[in-house]
């Protein structure tokens, strides 16, 4: 199958944004209206979470890969961030990402992946898609 392309992402880490919100709210996402539909792939490197057992903060760069609708980045920033206070395992947030941008956007085809730090030595990066396959697990200069 289609293999995710990570080096054709565009960041939205430099979107003109006030975040405000540091608990998970899906509400944020929104479509980038009168836009026609496109097929790209977002990144940011700005999502952390909280590790459930520990409480510490796990960072990822994670990447947003659709076709469909137009997402609003900005609107994609700010739920990123919203995380910051969410305590959960890595999976699951990427899952979670998955799930809302779905519903909320309603892309045809979608992707997310979460390349976390790494802590003790363990590499997690999960991967969630309806139409295409993860690559080589290439480091990422924040790993």
């Amino acid at each position: 199958g289609e293999e995710i392309d990570l080096a054709s992402a565009i960041c939205v880490d430099d979107e003109d944004i006030v975040a405000s919100e540091y608990s998970i709210n899906a509400a944020l996402l929104a479509l980038d209206e009168g836009e026609k539909e496109v097929d790209e792939c977002l990144s940011s490197h700005l999502l952390r979470s909280n590790c459930p057992v520990t409480g510490q903060p796990d960072w990822a760069t994670i990447f947003v890969h659709y076709c469909g609708p137009k997402i609003f980045r900005q609107s994609l920033l700010k739920y990123i961030i919203s995380y910051r206070n969410h305590n959960d395992f890595h999976e699951q947030c990427v899952e979670r990402v998955f799930l809302d941008v779905l519903k909320a956007c309603r892309p045809h085809k979608l992707s997310v992946y979460g390349r976390y730090t790494r802590r003790g030595g363990i590499d997690i990066n999960p991967f969630r898609s309806n139409f295409e396959v993860c690559g080589d697990n290439i480091k990422l200069m924040r790993q």
